[in-house]
């Protein structure tokens, strides 16, 4: 058995000490503790990291602290539609679902998906009646309300605008996710988010789209993002960080900070994501103010952050 490594996101963009109180700075690392405790306990039993990811999810998807589940964003039609996904390294099976209403827990979806359908993706209510088929829970739609999302849809409800949930003055900030290592040596990753606050025509982001927000390949990474998801759906992030260790020899750290404080930056695209390699390695850029994160290694206490300088090195761990 060897070593095992985690980490976990809530989100990036516009996160800085001005715009959060201290009490709502104390809630959200408590989210954030609670779950990458979930995961790490997992990972050090000697559980599977597709285990890890998937429970670890859950926890921030049931949270209404962020955009995915219970936090999830209004659409332009007053609802909540949900994307997720996850991924096994090991043997390159992947599931997720896009468009999804009233499932409590979109990444369980997700696992079902690689677990027991012979596809990688589904969508709407295709995805809902292969939900029921797997006996996966549906919550009524008052679980998903929440006066501030309420508020904030409100503001743009009768336009055409969107609102990325990382905008400056938002005090809930995106997407959520979650990468492992497991002791046998097998990555694993997984990504779920709520959207766009007035997103309409059932748009599609990132998170579900394997190869652009979520990705793991043992012989590489383990990959989820957040951020601007037409960004990272062009540039093909989290593959592309794969393929930069692969085929040019790019350590997880060299890959990451060429998409995410380059390539992405080049043309626009605002966010970060979080990673760990084959050996272990961990790595969580973003080129946004902030970014809800944590991560632990075996033997190591959890390390919890929000803002740009408070960990400047995973290394630092």
């Amino acid at each position: 058995m060897g070593k095992f490594s985690i980490a976990i996101h809530g989100g990036a963009g516009t996160i800085t000490p001005s715009s959060m109180t201290p009490a709502l700075e104390v809630k959200y690392k408590e989210a954030l503790h609670q779950a990458i405790e979930r995961g790490s306990k997992i990972l050090a039993s000697g559980g599977k990291a597709l285990d890890a990811v998937q429970k670890t999810v859950e926890v921030l998807e049931n949270t209404p602290l962020f955009n995915a589940g219970k936090g999830s964003v209004f659409t332009k039609h007053g609802m909540h539609e949900m994307d997720a996904a996850i991924m096994c390294g090991k043997t390159l099976q992947a599931g997720a679902a896009a468009g999804v209403y009233s499932i409590k827990n979109p990444v369980s979806l997700a696992r079902e998906i690689l677990e027991h359908s012979d596809h990688v993706f589904m969508s709407g209510y295709g995805a809902e009646d292969f939900a029921r088929k797997q006996h996966i829970e549906f919550a009524p739609e008052d679980y998903f309300f929440d006066m501030f999302r309420y508020k904030q849809w409100c503001e743009v409800r009768d336009s055409d605008i969107f609102m990325l949930d990382h905008t400056v003055g938002d005090e809930k900030f995106g997407t959520v996710g979650a990468v492992a290592l497991d002791m046998d040596g097998n990555l694993a990753a997984a990504t779920s988010t709520g959207g766009m606050t007035n997103k309409n025509y059932n748009r599609i982001g990132d998170t579900p789209v394997i190869g652009a927000g979520t990705y793991a390949n043992n012989d590489t990474c383990a990959i989820s993002c957040t951020g601007h998801g037409e960004y990272f759906l062009r540039a093909v992030v989290a593959y592309d960080i794969s393929c930069l260790m692969e085929y040019k020899g790019y350590s997880l750290q060299q890959a990451c900070e060429k998409v995410v404080m380059d390539k992405l930056v080049r043309f626009g695209g605002e966010g970060g994501l979080i990673a760990v390699d084959a050996l272990g390695n961990i790595a969580m850029p973003f080129n946004s103010e902030g970014m809800y994160r944590a991560c632990q290694m075996s033997n190591k206490p959890p390390i919890v952050a929000i803002y740009k300088d408070e960990i400047k090195a995973v290394s630092e761990l």
